[in-house]
């Protein structure tokens, strides 16, 4: 197992992302089993008024993570950077203890639909990893790089996937969100072995995790949703994960076809329920023997 002893996580146990269509129903349940929430900045920042409260009322409660979805890291354009100190403002008004982003691009001359892959060249590394360290200057902070999903590869390929990915955060000296369905998605879609790609990651590098559910299109093309239950073998991989690093802090992300609270709550004590597995596991005392 690779050793996560002395690791800083910015948040602890399992957590739930906030969804401003379940502010009501989440506001009357018992909560009590989730560690930590998750928003996307963009969908909060500026917001008043009634759902400015009630998203008060949550992050004077719960630990918060951010997980932004337009900073573009990869895009031609330049860097937002407004936008960037708009997300500052919103950390520190909240108290939010971790923000991440895609290791993706999405914008131009102007916001595209999707999250696009960025080539896997050393050009590239080295023009994402300066963005990425120009944002943590800004809000003078340490950001996550999620491992993304994506459906074809971008022009230019020079390296392995995971080797692209384990340079960028290398080189901007970056945290990884470590996203457990992605890995499952791009192995189905991309042919390659889901834990050999997990364990290549950088365990100091692992802030947080995310693990969701997504869309079966065809047998050998899988579409990251977020809208469906999550499947045994993505469990399967987490429960690896564990084992190969140790336990870190995990979110259930679900952001289409969001089932009643109880539901969600099912998924958040399995994941809890599993990182109670390994901590346990991991206390035991190890077996020696000794020769006479």
């Amino acid at each position: 197992m690779t050793t996560m002893e002395n690791q800083l996580f910015p948040v602890t146990g399992a957590g739930l992302g906030l969804r401003r269509e379940k502010l009501d129903e989440m506001l009357e349940s018992d909560l009590s089993s989730v560690n930590f929430m998750e928003v996307a900045p963009e969908n909060w920042i500026n917001v008043g008024g009634t759902f400015g409260k009630k998203l008060r009322q949550f992050t004077e409660k719960y630990d918060f993570v951010c997980h932004g979805l337009s900073l573009s890291i990869g895009s031609p354009s330049p860097l937002d950077e407004d936008f960037v100190r708009d997300v500052g403002n919103f950390i520190n008004t909240h108290g939010i203890k971790h923000y991440s982003e895609h290791l993706t691009y999405c914008s131009d001359d102007g916001h595209l639909y999707d999250l696009l892959p960025i080539p896997f060249s050393e050009e590239a590394v080295h023009y994402v990893a300066e963005r990425i360290r120009r944002v943590q200057d800004i809000l003078q902070q340490e950001i996550s790089m999620e491992n993304a999903s994506y459906y074809t590869p971008a022009p230019g390929k020079e390296m392995e996937e995971i080797e692209f990915i384990n340079a960028v955060l290398e080189e901007a000296d970056c945290g990884l969100l470590l996203d457990v369905n992605n890995i499952y998605v791009n192995s189905i879609n991309h042919h390659y072995d889901p834990i050999e790609f997990l364990k290549q990651l950088p365990a100091k590098r692992i802030r947080y995790a995310h693990i969701a559910g997504h869309y079966n299109e065809a047998d050998d093309l899988i579409v990251d949703t977020h809208g469906a239950d999550i499947i045994d073998p993505v469990w399967d991989i987490l429960h690896k994960a564990y084992e190969h690093f140790g336990v870190f802090p995990t979110l259930l992300e679900r952001d289409f076809n969001i089932p009643p609270v109880p539901e969600l709550l099912t998924e958040v004590e399995q994941i809890i329920a599993m990182q109670n597995q390994w901590q346990n596991h991991l206390k035991k005392p190890q077996s020696t023997t000794t020769s006479s």
